[in-house]
């Protein structure tokens, strides 16, 4: 494998592919615009594969405890770490996101820190173990990128497509991943096989005190039920529009799939980026969900069914979702709001506190593109070190065994029963994507932002991709 070597590569891995694919494919095609070569995909299977790429500049998405292994086998790789917290936007009271987010040991790992915006940079600064002198930049993220008017083209054909197959949508988004996970362990807590037995903290408590985890479980329980009542009673109430159901990505659907089996226009999906469904859609509902702050920044109605109310976490945790859409408080009131929306009598949400407030939260949401402002950091750093440190031979033959160890480990446990991801909850959180389609996107992506240079891109791993300038060998 060939890489550009005028400068350093890029990994950019991909978690969750419906989310994360088209605005890293952005940055992608952003950055090879620039002259870097540009490493994309799966981000476990680019983890398996970390040791067969030269020395990069990694660009992760978080900094918790979890990530130490693969932080150390890649510092001794010569890898570099430049990061943003996906979770920053709509983000936890700052003891709790501290504790769940960030590990002392592992922000020393890394370089520099891309923020969402103010808010996200203040959070940062303010943790009591941030390493001094820290670069923070206050780039925006390439999520919100696609939300801005001249990346919507984008999406055209999705949206077209969404429209002809289900007519006028009422979207409703769901967020109870915290107590209806795509498997038990990653619930708040853990089930238990007695009545009485008090249960085990699980995956998604992670950096929470009990109490804390405990009335976090409780208030999303009652809204959960909230909205297991809500949807069969909009199927009832709007027989003109399909209600589509779309959990978040690491829900359980099938308490959903269940749900519209009893329901006439009830459709439930997670099928690619959410931006065409909020384009495509009347009206979205949600509690809590980001899925507000992208409908607020595309101008479409969105109202926060807020039917049980904690203000510990509604404002703690889900305040800048809650507070930027239209907020109702019982079944009646979302009824009323909802007609005089549907009926063109009432629009997005608005106001100068709600700009305000997203002003501080949301960064880049005009001028150059976050993406943009994440390579002028990437292009200043190489101008400064224009090649990565090589580590002694010894820590890259350690590092190599560490990795290979790693992927031999990661492969058995997926194969065991018991707290593990199984490997379907993989293929849901990135269900795979072809070499022709990764080009068919970056293409449409090129267009969007006028960019009329080309590119070569080739799979080079199991859902890994080398993009790199036309001019390029590989």
């Amino acid at each position: 494998m060939r890489i550009n070597d005028q400068k350093a590569c890029l990994i950019i891995p991909v978690e969750n592919q419906v989310r994360e694919l088209d605005p890293k494919l952005l940055l992608a095609c952003i950055a090879v615009k620039r002259g870097f070569s540009v490493v994309i995909g799966s981000h476990r299977e680019i983890d398996f594969r970390i040791a067969s790429f030269p020395r990069s500049l990694y660009l992760n998405k978080s900094m918790t405890k979890r990530n130490l292994k693969m932080f150390r086998i890649m510092r001794k790789l010569g890898h570099e770490l430049l990061t943003w917290d996906e979770e920053a936007l709509v983000h936890l009271p700052a003891e709790t996101y501290y504790s769940r987010r960030l590990s002392p040991t592992a922000i020393r790992y890394n370089s520099h820190l891309f923020a969402w915006g103010k808010d996200n940079a203040e959070l940062w600064r303010n943790y009591p173990d941030i390493p001094e002198n820290m670069p923070i930049h206050v780039t925006g993220n390439p999520r919100s990128d696609m939300l801005r008017p001249e990346l919507r083209s984008f999406y055209e054909p999705e949206v077209e497509q969404i429209r002809k197959c289900y007519g006028k949508i009422i979207l409703v988004n769901t967020n109870f991943n915290h107590v209806n996970a795509f498997f038990p362990a990653q619930n708040l807590f853990q089930p238990v096989s007695d009545a009485g037995e008090e249960p085990q903290f699980g995956k998604a408590a992670v950096g929470m005190d009990r109490k804390f985890a405990e009335g976090l479980r409780d208030h999303k329980e009652a809204i959960f039920g909230a909205f297991k009542a809500l949807i069969p009673l909009l199927d009832q109430s709007y027989p003109d529009h399909t209600i589509i159901v779309r959990p978040h990505p690491t829900e359980n659907q099938q308490v959903y799939i269940d749900l519209a089996k009893t329901c006439k226009k009830v459709q439930v999906t997670n099928e690619g980026n959410v931006v065409p469904w909020l384009l495509a859609t009347d009206v979205v509902i949600h509690n809590g969900c980001t899925t507000g702050v992208e409908a607020y920044m595309m101008d479409v109605p969105a109202i926060s069914y807020r039917a049980k109310v904690d203000e510990t976490y509604d404002m703690g945790f889900y305040r800048l979702p809650n507070l930027i859409s239209h907020e109702c408080f019982d079944i009646n009131q979302l009824q009323e709001t909802l007609a005089k929306i549907l009926k063109g009598e009432l629009g997005a949400a608005s106001g100068d506190e709600r700009k305000e407030l997203v002003n501080q939260h949301l960064a880049a949401q005009d001028g150059p593109l976050a993406c943009e402002r994440i390579v002028d950091v990437l292009e200043e750093k190489m101008k400064n070190q224009p090649e990565l440190p090589c580590p002694p031979l010894s820590d890259r033959l350690l590092a190599r065994s560490f990795a290979n160890w790693r992927r031999l480990v990661k492969y058995v446990r997926k194969h065991l029963p018991g707290k593990h991801a199984p490997p379907e909850f993989h293929r849901h959180r990135y269900p795979g994507i072809s070499i022709q389609e990764l080009i068919h996107r970056a293409d449409r992506i090129k267009q969007a932002i006028n960019d009329p240079g080309e590119i070569k891109a080739k799979q080079i791993y199991n859902q890994i991709f080398l993009i790199q300038p036309s001019g390029e060998d590989q």
